[in-house]
């Protein structure tokens, strides 16, 4: 018998077949679909923001993360940030504080605007507030910043049916030039600002003021990675032109600004970094006949938005 059974196992029997996935595996994928139907395309990141408007919802976004909550104190500065329209949430006022014109003011000012809480508060505790600050009485709160994310502005255009039109900010730390590079972009019809998450100036109560008020409608962007978030955009399709003294590109003879493009600025002083220079598709110098070895980065960057607008007009 077991002979036998020697002699049997050598035969055939029912095989596990294959279920035809061999000869499908064999056949073509057919022809490459459409730029709208590949995932991640820029073009389908178009065509989802066109069907969002139709049916009337408001686009996904992704946020950048807050900052923290800032504190602004004494007379002047409190009195200037009320009356320059910068967000606040509370004005904290001294209990029994000599009530001269300036604090006469403010809270006028903070009455006025509405949405902000008055609260009196003992001169002790403004002092704990403050870390022993010279507060002269006044205190007030400032929310935290919504940032957007890169993304989000590339979208935004896309909403718009719009080339994008950003400007980055590499090393830039000055509050006040991010406040002036924001109320830039927003006279030129620019989609916002990204700043990098480290070492860089962000959306304080001294950037608001700058910016006029214009950061109220004009979204600044945090990068964890400056290099990374560029690199995304040029694979979306937008033409990354870096501002520097000896770039290869002058600033009249760039073709790039009539389309999508993100500006990047970089520092007074630095210029552009290694890494962020790299990357750039083009390297552009603004010419400058007086002699000036840098401009500010506010400045700068109204140029080449002005460049850029008058592109898009023409």
């Amino acid at each position: 018998m077991a002979a036998n059974n020697r002699r049997m196992s050598g035969k055939k029997g029912a095989q596990v077949g294959s279920g035809g996935k061999r000869r499908r595996g064999l056949e073509g994928k057919g022809p490459t679909p459409p730029a709208e139907m590949r995932k991640g395309h820029a073009k389908q990141r178009a065509a989802q923001a066109k069907s969002r408007r139709a049916q009337g919802r408001a686009p996904q976004r992704r946020g950048g993360g807050k900052s923290a909550s800032e504190l602004v104190v004494g007379r002047n500065p409190v009195y200037e940030a009320l009356r320059e329209g910068v967000p606040a949430t509370t004005l904290y006022v001294q209990q029994f504080i000599d009530n001269d014109e300036r604090v006469r003011e403010a809270l006028q000012l903070a009455a006025e605007r509405g949405g902000i809480n008055l609260m009196e508060a003992p001169r002790p505790e403004l002092d704990r507030m403050t870390n022993g600050l010279n507060h002269q009485g006044l205190v007030l709160q400032i929310p935290p910043y919504e940032y957007a994310h890169p993304e989000d502005l590339a979208d935004a255009a896309a909403d718009e049916g719009a080339d994008p039109l950003i400007v980055a900010l590499d090393g830039v730390t000055d509050p006040r030039n991010l406040g002036a590079v924001v109320r830039s972009v927003s006279a030129f019809g620019g989609h916002g600002v990204v700043v990098p998450e480290r070492r860089a100036a962000g959306m304080t109560a001294g950037a608001w003021k700058t910016s006029a008020g214009t950061a109220a409608r004009t979204p600044v962007a945090r990068a964890t990675n400056l290099t990374r978030a560029l690199e995304a955009y040029q694979k979306a399709g937008i033409v990354v032109v870096g501002l520097a003294a000896d770039g290869e590109v002058e600033l009249g003879e760039l073709e790039a600004l009539s389309g999508p493009v993100c500006i990047v600025v970089g520092s007074e002083g630095k210029g552009l970094s290694r890494l962020v220079g790299e990357t750039c598709d083009y390297r552009v110098r603004i010419p400058m006949p007086g002699g000036a070895e840098s401009l500010n980065a506010g400045v700068a960057a109204g140029i080449v938005l002005y460049e850029a607008a008058s592109r898009r007009r023409g």
